[in-house]
């Protein structure tokens, strides 16, 4: 993920080093110590402050309480030189309660850690960024202010999370890939009393079965080829905070049954390890898939569902949900201007009917998609017809179904065409045409292909 580094340190070197680190891939400003930092809180807040504690002019430590006053949004990384263990440990104590997101020590090192945590801080700016958008749908569904869900589908999701956040019960997030599971459970974390820790994500269907349960449970160094070290699993990473399971459904059942068994004993025991540590962490899952058809296919734990289904929360796709279309999009819309330092005021009607009209296949993922493209196409004021790249769905024609527009007949032929380039295989199908699995299934469901 991009973004905007300000990098605080005297040392010009150590300037020298994270530039040449972190500026192929993100936009990197710097300033030299405390007195110079002062001009940038006039400027945009930058996505992550990299800030030394020792400045000659100023302790990192004392600016850090200003610095999160001025950009509240911003992450801040504090750095700090030679230190003993027991100065780290203290500073790195303290460098928390003043709101830093981490504590790195100098010399930097390990390059890839480094970049790692920058990627981590970026990421945890960027959902905060999406759960404050949902918050803002909570805050004003009862005041004056136009919510950016207005369907009552939505409603009836963002009260249910308002009520159940606050417990500490797991709950199983489901819908169409794209309709934003993995928001909602940023919006159930920020929203619960465990928000001042972590929330610690996985998606189950990206890692390849050997490795799925050494990055959930942790293991110790030998207890498999290429485990050279101890490796902290996630449910040690989420200590006190929540642990969400992507596409759960997809995580083998072996390990499905491992995973029933923590939840039960809420004790974690390392893959390679002889002894077990207590999980103290919220679990939050989801899946885009039927869970009836997901148990009945084996591909979830019938018991294991129950466990992690306390409550459920299940999320409608876009197109079931017009309502949320253009309150989505102008939203976006703010976010994306704004990134990109334009004036943008609105849709035209023009493009506010295609919007409306569109089915939306990727939901609420290719909606943002979508705004963020057209808000790089646009020229004017307002984003026109011609600046979206999505076509008027409800044009129709004679096509080879008489059941079908034109549309509809030229997505059916598109995915029966990459079915027979995969020899059928949905997973890398959907992969090919961007969607999820699940909306795969419906649509060859709708379309009566045989596949």
């Amino acid at each position: 993920m991009k973004g905007k580094i300000l990098i605080v340190d005297d040392e010009e070197d150590i300037r020298a080093l994270l530039r040449g680190v972190l500026a192929q891939e993100h936009q990197v400003v710097e300033a030299e110590n405390g007195a110079a930092l002062q001009k940038y809180f006039s400027q945009d807040p930058p996505d992550l402050v990299l800030l030394d504690v020792n400045l000659g002019d100023a302790n990192g430590l004392d600016l850090l309480p200003q610095i999160k006053r001025r950009w509240p949004e911003s992450e801040v990384i504090v750095l700090t030189g030679k230190v003993s263990d027991h100065e780290v440990l203290s500073w790195a104590v303290e460098a928390t309660k003043r709101g830093a997101f981490n504590f790195l020590r100098k010399p930097i090192l390990d390059i890839d850690k480094l970049s790692a945590d920058v990627n981590t801080a970026l990421e945890h700016r960027r959902q905060a960024e999406e759960a404050r958008l949902l918050r803002h749908a909570l805050e004003t569904m009862s005041g004056t202010a136009a919510p950016i869900f207005q369907s009552s589908a939505m409603r009836d999701v963002v009260r249910t999370v308002e009520r159940v956040a606050p417990s500490d019960v797991s709950i199983l997030i489901t819908g169409e890939s794209g309709t934003g599971k993995e928001v909602i459970a940023d919006l159930i974390h920020v929203l619960s009393p465990r928000s001042k820790a972590r929330i610690i994500k996985i998606n189950c269907a990206a890692l390849p079965r050997e490795l799925i349960e050494s990055e959930l449970f942790g293991s110790v160094k030998g207890a498999f080829t290429g485990a050279h070290t101890d490796r902290e699993g996630l449910f040690r990473q989420a200590e006190g905070g929540s642990l969400f399971l992507d596409e759960i459904s997809e995580m083998p059942i072996d390990t499905q049954s491992k995973l029933l068994r923590v939840l039960q004993e809420k004790e974690v025991r390392p893959v390679g390890g002889r002894t077990s540590y207590k999980a103290d962490c919220r679990i939050l899952a989801a899946t885009n898939r039927q869970v009836d058809e997901a148990i009945k296919e084996g591909k979830l734990r019938e018991d294991l569902y129950y466990r992690i289904s306390a409550i459920s929360v299940a999320l409608p796709p876009l197109r079931e949900r017009r309502e949320d279309i253009l309150p989505m999009a102008r939203a976006f819309l703010n976010r994306f201007a704004a990134q990109a330092n334009r004036t943008m005021t609105d849709f035209t009607p023009e493009a506010c009917d295609r919007l409306r009209k569109h089915d939306w296949p990727g939901n609420v993922r290719q909606l943002q998609n979508e705004v963020q493209r057209a808000v790089l196409m646009c020229e004017g004021k307002m984003v026109d017809v011609d600046d979206l790249s999505i076509t008027d769905a409800k044009a129709s024609s004679d096509a080879a179904d008489g059941n079908l527009t034109l549309m509809e007949a030229m997505e059916r032929n598109k995915i029966v065409e990459i079915l027979k380039e995969t020899s059928g295989n949905k997973l890398e199908t959907a992969k090919r045409l961007g969607i999820g699995r699940q909306t795969l299934y419906n649509k060859i469901k709708a379309y009566a292909i045989a596949a």
